[in-house]
């Protein structure tokens, strides 16, 4: 097979699974968090900040022991949407949707201290980074360079300048979450 005398290597983490399975004993703090959180999308973001902050919840949720457990939910909730929103660039007034970083905390009522520390929380207990391809926004994945990128014997390629059957090599070990052409409105490079 073609991906046999390759060595692949990912440059960045291997794209997770996502849920939104939390533990019995967290399903209430979860639950009242994604009220916070989706409450919040809905009036100043979008839906897909929704679905990554209820994975993000969910997420932290199944930590053993769940830093979810001390402090207030609605830090938690600020915190989580700080913390996305610092993977996706939400504090970038270019571009859209935008908030500022005062705005998202008054959202939520908390201080811009308390909502930037549970951010970093977040990330910290997350493995968030920028660009970090599991914490992405959905509509920015076809733009995020990284997530396209991968060692291929030892040279950094783009995937997507690559023929058909090495992205589907590279789809098929989870290197990359789609096979571009095969998404209407994305075109391979």
């Amino acid at each position: 097979m073609l991906g046999e005398p390759y060595r692949w290597r990912m440059i960045m983490a291997r794209m997770r699974q996502k849920s939104e399975r939390v533990p019995k004993p967290m399903q209430s703090t979860f639950d009242a968090i994604t009220t916070l959180t989706g409450r919040v999308c809905q009036e100043h973001l979008d839906e897909e900040y929704g679905q990554l902050a209820r994975q993000a919840a969910a997420a932290l949720c199944r930590k053993r022991p769940s830093p979810l457990s001390n402090g207030r939910t609605s830090s938690w909730a600020c915190g989580i949407i700080y913390a996305l929103g610092f993977v996706n660039f939400l504090f970038d007034s270019s571009r859209e949707p935008y908030i500022s970083a005062g705005e998202l905390c008054q959202a939520f009522g908390v201080s811009t201290s308390t909502g930037s520390a549970r951010s970093r929380d977040v990330r910290q207990a997350l493995k968030m980074s920028q660009f970090d391809a599991n914490w992405c926004l959905p509509s920015s994945i076809p733009e995020n360079a990284l997530i396209w990128m991968l060692e291929v014997d030892g040279i950094i390629v783009d995937v997507r300048w690559m023929s058909r059957q090495i992205q589907e090599i590279a789809y098929e070990q989870g290197l990359i979450p789609y096979i571009p052409a095969d998404r209407e409105g994305d075109e391979a490079i």
